[in-house]
């Protein structure tokens, strides 16, 4: 019967000298080790509490400059929002600059009406029309705006009728159109009455399409033709 002999492990041990070698590496391995460690503990930027100083320090610095910059901000928001109330203000006084241009036009335009007035006055009797003016505000729709007198003393109540001849282009064709027409309230409202002057203005509707460059205007006292004037656009 055949018995199974024990195995046998061969191990190959380092020379001594190598063995020595390799003890002192790991030696001075660790020794570095521990000096880089104790060394670092020792150094300014790894002390704990010198850290936390640098923290608190930085903290304080970061919150002064929120504060500065939040300062700055309001600054800057307070002159945005005074610059835009200058603005405005700037707008509203335009506005009223034009209200007042167009007052101080119009009053200019009285002053010129009564200043033409008064040479009537003890000038000969009869009926004129002063300042007959048109302008275009739509492409079918004019504006008339005119000035009727009496000369004299005013004694007389002068009654009569305006009548507006428009010559209009429509088609290619000329037509003569003739305001007011024969409604009773467009008929009410070209009624003159006055002893001395009086002012009249309206707008004037063109049919679709129509066009005209001048109208002429006509004072009628019992259907006659006491004053004619024309104007162009």
């Amino acid at each position: 019967m055949l018995t199974s002999s024990p195995k046998l492990t061969i191990r190959r041990e380092l020379p001594w000298p190598l063995r020595a070698l390799f003890v002192i590496v790991v030696g001075v391995i660790g020794a570095a080790a521990m000096w880089t460690y104790d060394t670092g503990r020792g150094l300014p930027g790894f002390d704990p509490e010198n850290a936390r100083a640098q923290v608190a320090k930085y903290k304080e610095r970061v919150e002064a400059l929120t504060i500065e910059r939040d300062q700055f901000s309001a600054t800057a928001n307070a002159a945005e929002s005074q610059l835009n109330i200058e603005r405005s203000a700037q707008k509203q006084l335009a506005a009223q600059l034009k209200i007042v241009e167009s007052e101080n036009v119009r009053l200019k335009e009285d002053l010129a009406f009564f200043e033409s007035l008064l040479p009537n006055a003890t000038g000969p009797q009869g009926i004129t029309i002063r300042r007959l003016k048109i302008d275009q505000v739509a492409p079918n729709q004019v504006r008339y705006r005119l000035l009727i007198m009496q000369g004299g003393k005013g004694d007389q109540l002068f009654a009569g009728n305006l009548q507006l001849i428009v010559p209009i282009l429509q088609s290619g064709k000329s037509v003569m159109m003739t305001f007011p027409d024969i409604s009773p309230a467009e008929q009410e409202k070209f009624k003159l009455s006055f002893r001395y002057y009086q002012r009249v203005e309206g707008v004037l509707t063109l049919p679709e399409g129509a066009t005209t460059k001048q109208v002429q205007a006509r004072v009628l006292e019992k259907g006659q033709i006491r004053a004619q004037q024309s104007a162009s656009l």
